[in-house]
């Protein structure tokens, strides 16, 4: 089975920087695309940033310019480098993977357990 562990939240003032890692573990043979979402207080999950298995990117107009998403197949991460941040970033930023192929058969829609990012006005 597939597993999403986050890292590199925390606590960072406005204009600051911080970068995000995913990791995915389990008897993976092939990754989808790999996506960062985020989860304010009180509103719902929303799409930051998406990478395909070719590389094709998707960003969130509100952070086209200051984040940028990468991923390494060989060791199965995805990052998020995150510039510029504002308060109004604040949340629960989630990894997913929208499909795997794993020696059981594919998984689908997987999420991490959420890292905290906190911007400080």
């Amino acid at each position: 089975q597939v597993q999403l562990v986050e890292s590199g939240g925390g606590l960072v003032q406005a204009g600051g920087s911080l970068r995000l890692s995913c990791a995915a573990s389990g008897s993976i043979f092939t990754i989808g695309t790999m996506g960062w979402y985020r989860q304010a207080p009180g509103k719902q999950r929303e799409s930051v940033a998406t990478i395909s298995r070719d590389g094709y990117t998707n960003y969130a107009d509100s952070v086209k310019g200051r984040f940028r998403i990468s991923r390494d197949d060989a060791k199965k991460t995805v990052d998020l480098q995150m510039d510029s941040l504002k308060p109004e970033e604040t949340g629960v930023y989630y990894c997913n993977v929208d499909r795997a192929g794993t020696a059981r058969g594919p998984q689908y829609d997987t999420w991490g357990q959420g890292t905290q990012v906190t911007v400080s006005s």
